[in-house]
Parts: C-alpha cells; structure tokens; sequence
C-alpha cells in the first residue's frame, strides 16, 4: 500500500536539515509522537545521529508503542506491544535540495515500510518535506487490514513529528 505525507516548516532547508540532525529533535519529536499517538503508553529506547547538516546522516530512532490504536481484528497478529525500528539516511544537500531514504521495521509483526524523504526550498522561504513510500504486510488473507491499519499509524506518527519540528523551530525546547 502505497503512503505519501507532506509536512511544511517555516525556515530554510539548512535550518530544516540542522533540526533533523540534531539529536535533541530526534528524541523530543520521538518521545512527543509516542505521548501524542499511543494511550496505552510506550517508551523511545534510542535516538541517535551520526554525521551532520552540512553533509550527510543518519538517524536511527528505537521505540516501543502499546498496540491500543491497531484494530482488535488485528492487534491478534502484533501483541500488546511493538517494537519499531526506524532509520532515514540523508544525503548532504544538492541544487537546493536534499533526499534520504526510510526504513521503518516494526517487529514481531509482520510489517514493513520503505520510501524515499525528499526537502525542498517553497516560494515563501519555508521547506516542504514529502515522505513517500510503501507499506507492506506479509499476513495471509489479512494483509490489507494490516497495511491499512499500519498506513494510518505511521501517518499520524509522521504528522505528529511535523507538528514537533513547527513547534521546535518556533522555540520550544525541551
């Protein structure tokens, strides 16, 4: 299944890229989209960068979420909790612009998601960062249930990460 999220912040592309690879931002949007997406509860176990802005890097962010939001229906393929791995690999800047690859593996279950980040400069000064990529469930006859109920779910995580990155380039802080 196929997902696609655009997210807009008002600044630059460098202040955009500096946001997220800072690993202050990786934990705090982590830690924020865990609070904000999960009433069971969970946890963010990792949150590391390496490399910089100015070229290239990574991010590698491990988290624990309750299952509380996956339809009951489902929620039999996954247990009470998941386990997520995520990872984006950002290439330094070129002609104004910026891409990455994504890779989020949630395990235990039988999910996976892979895509492409693209930043890139709007007329008005801001950044448009599109997330495009597909979902894939491998679970016999239920693998559209769980595609859909993952597709919604990562939806909101990255939407919720958006909403932190405004709220980090308006000032807020830890």
């Amino acid at each position: 299944m196929h997902l696609t999220v655009d997210l807009t912040y008002p600044a630059s592309l460098d202040e955009v890229s500096a946001m997220l690879a800072d690993v202050r931002f990786v934990r705090w949007r982590s830690e924020r989209a865990v609070r904000a997406g999960t009433p069971g509860g969970g946890t963010v176990e990792r949150a590391d960068v390496t490399g910089s802005a100015d070229h290239g890097f990574t991010v590698v962010v491990r988290r624990t979420l309750a299952t509380d939001q996956i339809p009951a229906h489902a929620r039999s393929f996954v247990g009470g909790a998941l386990e997520i791995r995520q990872a984006e690999a950002w290439e330094a800047a070129s002609d104004g612009r910026r891409v990455g690859t994504l890779s989020v593996e949630i395990l235990g279950a039988p999910v996976r998601i892979t895509g492409t980040g693209r930043l890139q400069p709007l007329p008005d000064g801001g950044t448009r960062l599109t997330y495009d990529g597909d979902v894939r469930a491998t679970v016999p006859l239920f693998g559209a249930v769980v595609e859909d109920a993952a597709v919604k779910a990562v939806r909101t995580a990255l939407e919720e990460e958006g909403e932190a990155g405004r709220a980090w380039l308006a000032g807020e802080r830890p």
